[in-house]
């Protein structure tokens, strides 16, 4: 797996951000725009998984890293949980609920795959690497 230098490189939180573009675009449309309940939290939880990838990641910790990418798989399954939900309401026709699903799952999946992944390494994240000595002059 490849190394990444900011959150931006992560190839999960790229794929949650499309996913929560595709959330909102759909959210704005139709009957699903006036469903606020609906509309609102299925919002926040898309939004909350590439958050909790991005946080994890500046919390510098392999094992921080890995807690929040849980919430953020937790968010994946929230958002599969409420399209069900939306399609229930027909505020989605099966082919939009089937795009939009297989989206969610490929997130939670590429989300799973990191943890796995990083649960496996050894690196600990920068926190825990060994400050640079101080290069000041001695005082004699």
């Amino acid at each position: 797996m490849a190394t990444f230098d900011t959150f931006e490189d992560i190839e999960a939180w790229k794929k949650a951000r499309i996913l929560n573009q595709e959330i909102y675009k759909f959210t704005d449309l139709g009957s699903s725009a006036r469903d606020f309940g609906l509309r609102d939290q299925i919002r926040r939880a898309s939004i909350s998984i590439m958050s909790n990838i991005a946080e994890g990641f500046e919390r510098k910790g392999t094992g921080e890293f890995i807690q929040f990418l849980a919430i953020a798989k937790g968010s994946a399954g929230e958002v599969k949980s409420q399209l069900y939900a939306a399609q229930d309401q027909k505020h989605l026709e099966q082919q939009s609920f089937n795009r939009l699903f297989l989206l969610a799952s490929e997130v939670g999946s590429m989300i799973g795959g990191l943890m796995n992944y990083l649960r496996r390494s050894k690196v600990k994240g920068t926190k825990y690497k060994n400050p640079k000595p101080e290069t000041r002059n001695p005082k004699p």
